[in-house]
């Protein structure tokens, strides 16, 4: 049974950092392309982070990019989302994904999901 569970959220003032992970059982995460999501309440779920291939591709959406690091430690089958400066726009529920589409910047090509962790930046 596959399962990816998330952790590391919480409450953070804006600026801070946190670091969500994701661990997996069940797969490999070496073996997948691994998505970060986020949605935050009335609007739509969107894009945030992935790391693709068995080399571990990096790839940020604009709002990540420059400030959110993602990475996989294939040894503890865990991937990570390294968030700093964050804004009160970051806060939603983030959701990790595992899939092995080749379209991999689409959650539709993710089979497997996460129950996700509340991020919420304020002051």
């Amino acid at each position: 049974q596959v399962q990816l569970v998330e952790s590391g959220g919480g409450l953070v003032q804006p600026g801070g950092s946190l670091r969500l992970s994701c661990a997996a059982s069940g797969l490999f995460l070496d073996n997948y392309n691994v998505g970060w999501f986020r949605q935050a309440p009335g609007k739509a779920r969107e894009e945030v982070s992935f790391i693709v291939g068995s080399e571990g591709r990096p790839y940020y959406m604009e709002s990540a990019r420059g400030r959110f690091t993602i990475s996989r430690d294939n040894t503890k089958n865990t991937a990570y989302l390294q968030m700093n400066s964050l804004k009160p726009e970051d806060t939603a529920v983030y959701y990790c994904a595992a899939g092995s589409g080749y379209q991999w910047y689409r959650a539709d090509e993710y089979d497997y999901w996460g129950q996700g962790t509340q991020v919420t930046v304020s002051s």
